[in-house]
């Protein structure tokens, strides 16, 4: 745009945005200039925008071809505005899995003898419903289905309708009912009456459905406080000169969200696993009810710091017919040849408007610049359908290896208490993954690419199956009553810290899959369809819980050990599946990262 004067190139990118108004209107609803750059970055058409007004990226030195080759990159200071919603996030994992980590004995054990609270004491084993192993596992994981496919229903309400921050805000007053009726669940005068488990169940629902339309949008809301889009360059104080790099920086975003969330789950699990223990069901359910309560106050006291995207109208139709538009004349008997017509490069490029010519649809009123967007986030979608054969393995954290560790020696200890060892463990690892691994890796000129870390995090959850799996077999070996361990009154004298090498080596496996997960469904997305594609990202966890029904049958004894080397098998074999299937595709993301794309 060489040679035109600053208020031509304004005109020259409002003519060229409202060209897109019917894409996305709301870049066109602001008035500031800003919203006017934003919309024409969007489309691309402008190519170089250095003159522009750009409050984000004002006063930045960007780097040279040359640079982009040869400088080291890192990545930038979070904002605080990331911070406090990481502390939304946390209160909301301490209710959540505060809550949640009692329920395999809430509704497998059965009331201890005089008890009015369920408290196990001492010596004794906390519960309250006594269903058995089999309806704690079913109901658990029918209870993980609901909290991950909500967040379709929130995605979609907030990227139509009322955007992330009001989203967030009325999931919040959902989820507090439900918490609320959990507590009524384990009063006492309740808990020991068969209407116990009706209010349990409604309370699941409740919490369930709060939980969905919170997870959606929080972590693209988190991520969206990071406003710079474009690498440049700084010199720190011993003279280097380095890259930053936006994709890094949201990585970090993600990195230290992780850890919010698992001091949260950490508090919470560890506290309330003593609240039950010692004092009662309804303890355990009333304190991350009120820690949950201070969500709303750091919402609304925050509300005037957030960045916060404005809803732009649902894409999802539009997306959809795209993708019919696309996929004309693709179609055969043939599978294989199906396959290819739709795998080849052609497929996206015939479907652009600028290949239409005059037989261009009328609903057509986008770019060929977001036809790339939508394939690129379609495409993050594939990655994250291998997502439902690793949590399996993640899964077993909060029933199975809790079950387990009742039939082992705990001395004292709550059996659920070990499951804490995953959140802990996470608390020490991701630091070090990112001020440590992270970085010697890239000088050494290794670049562990997103895709490389999801792998990575398939064989590291098939390792922590393969450990469980040996514990088990050694739990039913030494066990007073053999192979049918769960049930013996007696317990098998192995030390209950065997089971610490599951926990780490899950935890290793949430660095690699699940915090990489978050941060490709953010950075793959188009602006207008971040909750959407993070809600696919999270349904993958509530296909894997309806796959987790199919095992239940194997969640008792004497069938554990295959249940965890099953679960080891698939997850081995899906991590090499996945491999095959988006080695291609990590070629092309590492090449537009050293491209700063």
């Amino acid at each position: 745009m060489a040679g035109l004067q600053h208020d031509d190139m304004l005109s020259a990118a409002l003519a060229d945005a409202k060209r897109y108004e019917a894409h996305d209107p709301a870049h066109l609803k602001k008035d500031q200039v800003e919203s006017t750059v934003e919309a024409v970055s969007y489309s691309e058409k402008v190519s170089d925008l250095s003159d522009v007004y750009d409050p984000d990226h004002e006063g930045l030195e960007f780097p040279t071809e040359e640079e982009k080759a040869t400088l080291r990159r890192v990545s930038d200071s979070i904002p605080w505005n990331a911070y406090l919603i990481a502390f939304v996030e946390l209160a909301e994992r301490f209710s959540f899995y505060g809550s949640s980590v009692v329920f395999t004995n809430f509704i497998q054990q059965p009331l201890p003898p005089g008890s009015h609270t369920g408290a196990g004491m001492e010596d004794g084993q906390s519960g309250a419903l006594g269903l058995g192993q089999q309806a704690s596992t079913g109901l658990t994981t029918f209870y993980q289905f609901w909290c991950y496919i909500t967040p379709l229903f929130g995605a979609y309400i907030a990227d139509t309708f009322w955007g992330r921050y009001n989203t967030i805000c009325v999931a919040v007053g959902i989820a507090l009912v439900g918490h609320v009726i959990l507590i009524v669940a384990a009063v006492p005068g309740v808990i020991e009456k068969s209407s116990a488990i009706g209010a349990f169940v409604v309370g699941l629902i409740i919490t369930g459905a709060g939980t969905g339309l919170f997870k959606a949008n929080i972590s693209p809301l988190v991520a969206e406080q990071y406003k710079k889009t474009k690498l440049f360059v700084i010199t720190r104080k011993n003279g280097e000169r380095v890259i930053v790099d936006p994709t890094m920086t949201v990585s970090r975003v993600y990195m230290y969200f992780y850890l919010f969330i698992n001091i949260g789950a950490l508090v919470g699990q560890i506290s309330m696993t003593y609240a039950e223990k010692y004092v009662g069901f309804w303890l355990a359910y009333t304190l991350p009810t009120i820690v949950f309560s201070l969500c709303p106050i750091v919402l609304v006291i925050g509300r005037s710091r957030y960045v916060r995207t404005p809803p732009a109208g649902s894409v999802l139709a539009t997306c959809l017919r795209l993708w019919q538009y696309a996929a004309r004349g693709k179609w055969s008997w043939n599978p294989v040849r199906t396959y290819r017509n739709m795998a080849s490069k052609s497929f996206w490029e015939d479907a652009k408007p600028s290949r239409q010519g005059a037989e261009k649809p009328s609903w057509m009123t986008f770019d060929d610049v977001w036809v790339d967007e939508v394939q690129r986030g379609l495409k993050a979608c594939q990655v994250f359908l291998w997502y439902p054969l690793y949590w399996l393995t993640y899964n077993q954290l909060n029933n199975n290896l809790t079950s387990q560790a009742a039939t082992m020696s705990t001395h004292g200890l709550p059996n659920d208490i070990l499951s804490n060892l995953d959140p802990f463990a996470l608390l020490i690892m991701i630091p070090i993954m990112d001020l440590i691994v992270y970085p010697v890796l890239r000088r050494m000129g290794l670049n562990f690419t997103a895709l490389k870390r999801i792998a990575a995090g398939f064989f590291t959850g098939a390792m922590a199956m393969v450990w469980a799996s040996v514990v088990q077999h050694y739990v039913y070996k030494t066990n007073p009553c053999g192979y049918d361990a769960s049930a013996c009154h007696d317990v098998s004298p192995l030390n209950v810290w065997i089971q610490t090498g599951s926990y780490v080596l899950l935890a290793l496996s949430e660095i690699f899959a699940s915090i990489t997960g978050m941060e490709y469904a953010y950075s793959k997305a188009p602006k207008n369809m971040r909750s959407l594609v993070m809600s696919v990202f999270l349904f993958m966890s509530a296909i894997s819980s309806a796959l987790g029904e199919a095992f239940v049958p194997l969640s008792t004894d004497p069938l554990l050990v295959w249940n965890y080397g099953v679960m080891a098998v698939l997850a081995s074999i899906a991590g090499v599946l996945f491999w095959v299937h988006v080695w291609k595709l990590d070629i092309v993301d590492e090449d537009q990262e050293k491209k700063g794309q």
